[in-house]
């Protein structure tokens, strides 16, 4: 009699089908089975595959324990964050558990706010629960010191980059992002170029301005004005934008370094009658969909690919559990994403 499927077994609740059904039914033997399902030892592709189907046409479900038993892994993935609001983060840990799902792992997100006290007593915790690996991520860009010191198992850094070189750091292009919404204002003919961003201190702020005046540089022209540091949010950039039109510096194109300032500054270039874009053309950074659409005319942005950026950590990260680790610092591309601000 051909094994039965779990949904054939009368009665409330069906017994689990079990490795030697699955064997059975794919005609190998239990341990043949055991390492198809598990990933391990030498088999032809077509055996592989035979046992998955079998397994899958059964309903199989592997003990867990009994997995972790055997390979000495528990299948989860630690996540610390800083990000509080999660602008960054949640986007990150979307593309982070699609790559972590596909190998049937899970993700445990810490919250440590800022608070070193508060990181360390998560760390604690995760290596206590024996996790897999870590993923440390944050709300800013700019390098941070390790989150420990030799620790037991792989730590991938994403957004974020650890100070380490010997350590995993993915991270956005930044200063290609910038580089790319310059190129666009330059191919849309615009020649007066002024750029207002977030605080001088913040490492985004500074490398997104420098990337904006090198690639001005090599096309032979200079920022309209200095580049004006100030805050990440719309009043700053309603407020730059009043600066901007007093000094009397003239200018015909607007580069953001946030997409909250973008917004501040269109309300402040319609105010004051100039035209977007006809008159002056705006680019914000971030791609954050509730400001780029929510501005008047929607907002050309570069996005930094976040989701892909947290793929691309977790797949780092399962390449070091696996015993292939990739030190550095690794840089994935921004998008530059065009709507009607320089249409």
């Amino acid at each position: 009699m051909p094994p039965r499927k779990l949904s054939e077994t009368p009665g409330a609740l069906a017994k689990p089908a079990t490795i030697s059904e699955v064997a059975l039914l794919a005609g190998v033997s239990v341990g043949t089975a055991s390492k198809a399902l598990n990933g391990r030892g030498s088999l032809r592709a077509e055996t592989r595959q035979r046992v998955l189907a079998a397994a899958e046409q059964l309903g199989f479900q592997p003990n867990r324990a009994a997995v972790t038993l055997n390979s000495g892994r528990t299948y989860t993935v630690g996540m610390i964050t800083t990000d509080t609001i999660g602008r960054f983060s949640i986007p990150l840990m979307m593309g982070a558990e699609d790559a972590l799902g596909a190998g049937e792992m899970s993700v445990f997100l810490c919250d440590a706010r800022d608070d070193p006290i508060r990181e360390q007593y998560y760390l604690r915790t995760l290596l206590s629960r024996r996790v897999d690996g870590i993923i440390v991520t944050g709300r800013r860009t700019q390098a941070r010191p390790p989150i420990g010191a030799d620790l037991p198992i792989p730590v991938v850094y994403a957004f974020i980059s650890s100070t380490d070189p010997h350590d995993c750091s993915v991270v956005p292009d930044e200063a290609g992002g910038a580089r790319k919404a310059v190129e666009h204002l330059l191919a849309t003919g615009r020649r007066r170029i002024a750029h207002i961003t977030g605080p001088e201190r913040h490492h985004s702020a500074t490398v997104r301005a420098a990337a904006a005046a090198g690639r001005l540089a090599e096309a032979g022209l200079d920022l309209a004005g200095a580049p004006m540091f100030g805050e990440w949010s719309e009043a700053w950039g309603r407020q730059a934008v009043r600066m901007l039109l007093g000094s009397e510096t003239p200018f015909d194109a607007v580069f953001c370094g946030s997409d909250q300032i973008a917004r501040g500054a269109a309300d402040a270039l319609q105010a004051a009658g100039r035209r977007v874009p006809a008159d002056v053309a705006l680019v914000g950074f971030d791609n954050w969909d509730v400001m780029a659409l929510g501005c008047q005319p929607p907002l050309t942005s570069v996005d930094m690919e976040l989701e892909a950026l947290g793929r691309t950590a977790a797949d780092r990260l399962l390449a070091a559990i696996n015993g292939e680790p990739a030190p550095g610092r690794h840089t994935r591309p921004c998008r530059l994403v065009i709507r009607d601000s320089t249409a």
